[in-house]
């Protein structure tokens, strides 16, 4: 089997954490070349730390860590530490890892990852505001013609906003940054909330993870836990989207997702859209779009898989 070759960028925050597990276990799919952070849900050096503190529960100490941009392009940060909790990690115990960050920018970690390897063998994974992809196109546009697949999570159309009534929170917190990715021609799928408010963590779901003897089982079922109490009060029975995970779910199982080609544009001017992406499948060429939207998501395949890799040993090795 081939390992895609990945570099996850992130800003953990609680599924960015459980999207973290699911990537650390599985070594056989995914050659991970670096986890790269950035300023999102909780600041920049925190987002680095959780990145590490992940790392080492999952035994995953090989994979380079690599901070980046602790803020927008022109804006102050939003984080969404009202919801994340003061650490990020919800009520997970938060200590300092072992393992220290790798020297380097994320940004720069980018671009010469994807000069120096054959033309489309580096797939990126984004889980928070696109700002180091978009610095590392400033720095070299060609990337974005070499880059694998950039799978990102954002954007709402159907379901409307989770930080405005028609953003969502990680195009929100740096639209510029996102506009300059979806205009720049490079090959993107789109993980919205139209397919991640399908992939739920019910009370069964939890459980069969919770049943799990693994530390990354347990820390993930005291991640959805936290998240619980807020998907109560949202109306959902507490059943929270997996949101991240549907990054590396796409990535390891694309089977488990429908993507309809689109053109997509970010809202960035108006104070009362700000972050909205504009979805348009009414496409007089759709074999020529470099953009695809996820419409619908296969849950039950989703868990199976996530549960499945949380079961394994840390390190990842089945």
């Amino acid at each position: 089997m081939t390992r895609t070759s990945l570099i996850f960028d992130c800003d953990p925050g609680v599924d960015d954490a459980i999207a973290l597990f699911l990537a650390f276990a599985s070594p056989a799919d995914l050659d991970i070349l670096a986890v790269t952070t950035v300023g999102g849900n909780v600041g920049g050096e925190l987002t680095a730390r959780n990145a590490r503190l992940i790392r080492q529960i999952a035994g995953r100490e090989d994979v380079p860590v690599i901070a980046g941009c602790a803020r927008p392009v022109i804006r102050e940060l939003v984080d969404a530490g009202h919801f994340h909790g003061e650490s990020g990690l919800g009520s997970l115990p938060v200590f300092e890892p072992e393992a220290p960050l790798a020297p380097g920018h994320a940004a720069q970690f980018i671009v010469d990852a994807v000069m120096s390897r054959a033309a489309r063998s580096v797939t990126l994974a984004i889980t928070g505001p696109m700002t180091n992809l978009a610095v590392a196109l400033a720095l070299e546009p060609a990337i974005a013609e070499r880059l694998g697949p950039v799978v990102i999570m954002g954007g709402a159309r159907s379901e409307g906003g989770n930080i405005t009534a028609s953003a969502e929170y990680n195009i929100y917190a740096d639209p510029e940054a996102a506009q300059r990715v979806v205009s720049s021609g490079c090959e993107i799928v789109m993980l919205g909330l139209d397919a991640t408010h399908q992939v739920r963590a019910t009370r069964a779901r939890e459980a069969a993870i919770a049943a799990l003897p693994t530390p990354q089982a347990r820390a993930t079922t005291e991640l959805l836990r936290f998240l619980s109490p807020q998907e109560e009060a949202l109306g959902t029975g507490g059943a929270s989207p997996m949101h991240d995970p549907c990054v590396i779910g796409y990535i390891l199982r694309p089977d488990l997702f429908v993507t309809r080609p689109c053109a997509l544009q970010v809202e960035t001017a108006s104070p009362l859209t700000l972050g909205h992406t504009a979805v348009e499948f009414r496409l007089k060429d759709p074999a020529a779009s470099r953009v695809r939207w996820a419409v619908t998501a296969d849950a039950d395949g989703f868990f199976d898989l996530l549960t499945e890799r949380l079961a394994r040993p840390p390190g990842g090795r089945a």
